[in-house]
């Protein structure tokens, strides 16, 4: 439910850009969603192709990128994907801290076209 307005407000922002470069229609958008972003990337792109018919967005290419959840080991200062089930550090087995990566939404590019 939350990819709905996500995505309207993604596809507004895409033909913005489209007007602002007097470019007759979006030819692909870029996302970046984070696993722990709260929004679903099937439910996207779903979206997508539903709010953007008759728009400048109308049979652009959506392209997603995931972005893995990252946690960052204390003791050994590194970056890992937690197992299933546990928090250790694959290095040293001290439980990690949560990091911000993973919880990305963000539009990476816009491709128009005349």
């Amino acid at each position: 439910m939350h990819e709905y307005p996500a995505t309207l407000e993604f596809i507004n922002i895409a033909a913005q850009k489209a007007r602002a470069a007097n470019a007759r229609r979006v030819t692909r958008v870029r996302l970046v969603v984070g696993e722990q972003s709260g929004l679903a990337p099937e439910s996207i792109q779903m979206y997508f192709e539903i709010i953007a018919e008759g728009t400048v967005c109308a049979d652009a290419a959506l392209e997603i990128e995931t972005v893995k959840t990252k946690w960052r080991c204390p003791r050994c200062d590194i970056f890992y994907e937690r197992r299933p089930l546990s928090f250790a550090c694959p290095r040293c087995g001290e439980d990690g801290e949560p990091t911000s990566a993973g919880r990305e939404f963000y539009v990476d590019s816009i491709e128009v076209a005349d």
